[in-house]
C-alpha cells in the first residue's frame, strides 16, 4: 500500500555539509529508536507510516523514514532528510508519497509541530473507523488526552498532493492529537520524546477502551470538570516524564538491537 513519491527528488544542497551536528545525529538516534520500539509494539503497518521531525538548527528541513523498509529496519542512518519542496536533501531514497505531503505541510504550517508520528496502529485507528468521539473519556490515560484531541471527519483518499497535506494540517488546529476518520491518528509534539509519549498511550487507551466496549457494558465517562483537572495534572511535568520513557525505550532497544543506532 506504499506509493512511491513521484516528485523529483535532488541530491544533497550546499547544506549538506551542516547536517552532522551532534544534536541532529541524536535526533536520529531518538527518532530511530522510536520507530524500532513502534514495530515491537505492533504499531506499525508494513512499509507504510511514517514519523518525521524538523532537522534541529534547519526549520525548512525534516528528518524521516525512507520507503521501503518496515519500522523494524530502520537506523539513525537511514533516516532522510528532506526540504518542503520534495528534494532529499541528505540520504538514499525517497520519502513514501503520503509520508511527505502528509509532513511536509505539516511542519510548515504547524511550526510548533517539530515532530509528527502517524501511524495505523490498530486500536486507536479502529476507533477513528467509528462514529462519534473516538475518545469516551472513561479511563484514566485517556484523559492524558483531554481537550488536546481534535477530530478529521473529512477522509478524502490517500495524501498524494500538498492540498490534502495542507488540509490535514489546518485541520490540526492547535491540537496535539488529530484523528484522521477512516484513516487513523496523528500526533504532534514539541520534541520526539513528547510525539512518542503520546502515541503510546494513545494506543493504549484506545486499547482499554476498546476492551470495556466489547464487555457490552455501558461506559462510565468521567465529569467534565475531573477530566479537565485530571489532565492538567497529567501535563505538568509533561515533558520530563515524556523524556525519561524515551530514555527507557533507548535502553531498551540499545539492548535488543544495537544496530538502530548505527
Amino acid at each position: 500500500m506504499a506509493h512511491v513519491f513521484d516528485v523529483n527528488a535532488t541530491p544533497a544542497d550546499q547544506r549538506s555539509g551542516t547536517l552532522d551536528s551532534p544534536a541532529i545525529r541524536q535526533a536520529r538516534i531518538d527518532l530511530a529508536a522510536c520507530l524500532r520500539m513502534a514495530a515491537r509494539l505492533g504499531l506499525g503497518e508494513g512499509i507504510c507510516n511514517h514519523f518525521s521531525f524538523v532537522v534541529p538548527g534547519h526549520d525548512d528541513l525534516f528528518l524521516v523514514n525512507p520507503n521501503g523498509l518496515a519500522f523494524s529496519e530502520v537506523s539513525a542512518s537511514s533516516l532522510l532528510i528532506c526540504d518542503f519542496h520534495g528534494r532529499v536533501v541528505a540520504g538514499e531514497g525517497t520519502p513514501e508519497a503520503t509520508a511527505f505531503f502528509i509532513h511536509a505541510q505539516l511542519h510548515r504550517l504547524q511550526p510548533r509541530a517539530k515532530a509528527a508520528f502517524h501511524t495505523h496502529m490498530p486500536n486507536a485507528t479502529a476507533l477513528c473507523m467509528l462514529e462519534g468521539d473516538p475518545l469516551a473519556w472513561a479511563g484514566q490515560t485517556a484523559l492524558k488526552f483531554y481537550g488536546r484531541l481534535r477530530v478529521d471527519e473529512h477522509y478524502n483518499g490517500l495524501a498524494l498532493n500538498n492540498a490534502e497535506g495542507e488540509r490535514i494540517a489546518r485541520a490540526a488546529g492547535d491540537a496535539d492529537v488529530l484523528m484522521l476518520k477512516n484513516h487513523g491518528p496523528l500526533v504532534l509534539g514539541a520534541s520526539i520524546a513528547e510525539a512518542w509519549d503520546d502515541l503510546y498511550y494513545l494506543e493504549r487507551a484506545a486499547e482499554v477502551q476498546l476492551k470495556a466496549m466489547a464487555s457490552g457494558r455501558p461506559l462510565k465517562p468521567v465529569p467534565h470538570e475531573v477530566a479537565r483537572k485530571a489532565c492538567q495534572v497529567m501535563l505538568e511535568g509533561n515533558a520530563e516524564s515524556a523524556r525519561l520513557h524515551l530514555e527507557s525505550v533507548k535502553r531498551q532497544i540499545a539492548r535488543l538491537e544495537p544496530d538502530f543506532a548505527d
